[in-house]
């Protein structure tokens, strides 16, 4: 993993884009070197120089292939097909996007003869990288030796964890080195029975990495000497809070502690960061409130339609600092939805929306009127889920550290939002706040923009939509 401004990326995704960066690149040019192969004639001068035309080219449809998901894992769902699926699905945005661009900008445009070769061999040279990849992924040489610490409750969720497609590729554990007295909670045949001092062990496993997955300490619990000879000779130590932060993109609760959060980089807040992120938020919400308003307009005329007034629906939510303001969506529900007056969370299948309702909730076109909060300064384009002050109030007893997701303004869309399922229980709220403390520690410009294409993906596969 590399720590790109706060946020981590896979390095064997950060090589993918690299790859396909230069193959875009040079597709520009083999696309325009076939065109004007076969008739012998040299490359025209008007053409001018290319290398712009292929950048252009190439953050376009790296652009494209993000917001299809192509840079997330390595494993797609539906497998090959699947991958094959969204890079066509990429490719056909990406043809749009480059053919308003010529439009726009007709200096860049290559003639139709080179650009379709250009086209076609991107496509071609993609495709061909795409799949080696993906039949060579999982090899244990692209996979790091891990050597955990422990093997009790907080070790098992590591072991837990690899099962997962998202993690499983990029880590290899060796084995569990069971320290002290602890039960064992892990899977018996990845525990090492080996004797002798962690140096000679790392050593005989040839390990790059160690995780501490140990809550008992005092006493001499853990070798702190031989770790920092570890350490000293090049391993990676590695607390579990810092690893799950890594690993999954959010900060485990039951492996958190106050302390860490105090001393640990990230939690911080400032006046310049304050004011990059509020010109970010104004610029976005103008762009999309301006390309949305057609939307807007059939979707008021549609639920007018159906179920008459109100239009909007209008309810209070806690902000930052705690404060309560009144937050805009389209109503997707019926008006005697909470009749009796109190607050429930919407659910699968909700027998209270309505059909608008449905369509609208599905593809979040009913977060849209949102956008005036954020100009109007209430919220951000990008920030945890605002609550409701009632559930706000009951969480807080329920979930340590729930308070702290109040530090920020609320977002129309989240981390939590484009990475876990929408939140219906006091469980899916503390998976939710996992990864908005995963946010809030490290949120930038460089994370919000990922966000953005993230909930563009979002949009399109309907994911965690109710």
């Amino acid at each position: 993993m590399i720590r790109f401004f706060r946020h981590y990326i896979p390095v064997s995704i950060l090589l993918l884009i690299v790859i396909e960066a230069l193959l875009l690149v040079f597709s520009i040019y083999a696309g325009v070197s076939f065109r004007f192969f076969d008739t012998g004639a040299p490359i025209p001068e008007s053409l001018g120089p290319l290398m712009p035309r292929a950048i252009v080219f190439a953050i376009v449809m790296i652009l494209s292939m993000t917001i299809f998901g192509l840079y997330e894992y390595w494993e797609w769902e539906g497998g090959v097909k699947g991958m094959l699926l969204r890079l066509g699905a990429s490719f056909m945005v990406g043809f749009i996007a480059m053919s308003v661009i010529f439009y726009l900008m007709p200096d860049l445009f290559l003639g139709r003869g080179a650009f379709t070769f250009a086209f076609i061999s991107a496509m071609t040279g993609i495709t061909l990288a795409r799949l080696i990849i993906f039949k060579w992924a999982d090899l244990n040489a692209w996979k790091r030796r891990v050597l955990v610490l422990g093997t009790g409750s907080r070790a098992a969720k590591i072991d837990a964890l690899m099962k997962e497609a998202s993690t499983g590729p990029r880590l290899n554990i060796v084995g569990y080195l069971p320290l002290q007295g602890t039960h064992h909670y892990v899977d018996h045949s990845k525990i090492l029975a080996e004797q002798g001092s962690l140096t000679s062990i790392v050593e005989k496993f040839n390990i790059e990495e160690i995780i501490i997955a140990v809550r008992d300490r005092r006493g001499g619990g853990l070798p702190m000497d031989e770790l920092l000879e570890c350490k000293l000779k090049g391993i990676k130590v590695v607390e579990l809070s810092t690893f799950f932060e890594r690993e999954t993109g959010q900060l485990q609760l039951e492996s958190l502690s106050a302390s860490w959060m105090v001393l640990s980089e990230g939690f911080q807040n400032g006046l310049a960061r304050d004011l990059i992120k509020r010109a970010f938020d104004l610029c976005v919400s103008s762009i999309i409130l301006t390309l949305s308003l057609p939307v807007m307009l059939i979707t008021a005329i549609l639920i007018l339609i159906e179920s008459g007034f109100p239009i909007l629906y209008k309810q209070e939510r806690v902000g930052q600092d705690s404060s309560i303001f009144t937050v805009l969506k389209f109503r997707s529900m019926r008006v005697d939805a909470e009749k009796d007056g109190k607050p429930k969370w919407a659910v699968q299948n909700d027998d209270r929306t309505t059909r608008i309702g449905r369509i609208i909730r599905k593809v979040r076109i009913d977060e849209l009127p949102q956008i005036f909060n954020v100009l109007k300064g209430d919220m951000s384009f990008v920030g945890p889920r605002p609550e409701r002050p009632f559930f706000v109030e009951k969480l807080v007893k329920e979930i340590p550290y729930y308070s702290s997701r109040h530090s920020v303004k609320p977002g129309i869309t989240g981390w939590a939002q484009v990475r876990a399922s929408y939140g219906a229980s006091v469980e899916d709220s503390l998976e939710k706040l996992q990864f908005d403390l995963y946010y809030i520690k490290n949120h930038g410009l460089f994370l919000d923009l990922m966000i953005l294409f993230q909930t563009a993906q979002v949009v399109i596969w309907g994911k965690g939509a109710r």
